[in-house]
């Protein structure tokens, strides 16, 4: 062989070394980085309380449970908060009057049943 052709090899197994050396620091390094990462984590800051104004035949049997306080009621309103991206609901029951906004005044006879139901969903 000529002594260009050694050369040539030697800088080959030189450069392959090299690049070797490069991404075995990377992956060490990038190794280290990782398990020297401070161990807290983070939690998103709940959500303002907000209440829900649900209409009583909305067709899910929702106002059963909600309307007459029964233990279904909590896990109802709980599970209705959960989907609105809150924690847990923190009072719920039957729209009082004077939380329904309108226009024209309902007539005496409405049902209470008919009223719309309040979640107020916390965290």
């Amino acid at each position: 062989m000529s002594q260009v052709q050694n050369r040539s090899k030697l800088r080959d197994i030189i450069m392959r070394r090299a690049v070797a050396l490069v991404g075995l620091f990377g992956i060490i390094g990038a190794g280290m980085s990782l398990a020297l990462l401070p161990a807290t984590g983070t939690v998103a800051a709940p959500k303002a309380e907000r209440t829900y104004l649900i209409p009583a035949g909305d067709g899910y049997g929702v106002a059963d449970c909600i309307s007459s306080k029964s233990e279904c009621g909590q896990i109802v309103a709980d599970a209705w908060c959960e989907s609105q991206g809150h924690r847990t609901a923190t009072a719920y029951g039957v729209a009082a009057r004077e939380d329904i906004t309108g226009s024209t005044p309902r007539p005496a006879n409405v049902a209470q049943t008919e009223l719309p139901l309040t979640i107020t969903c916390g965290g």
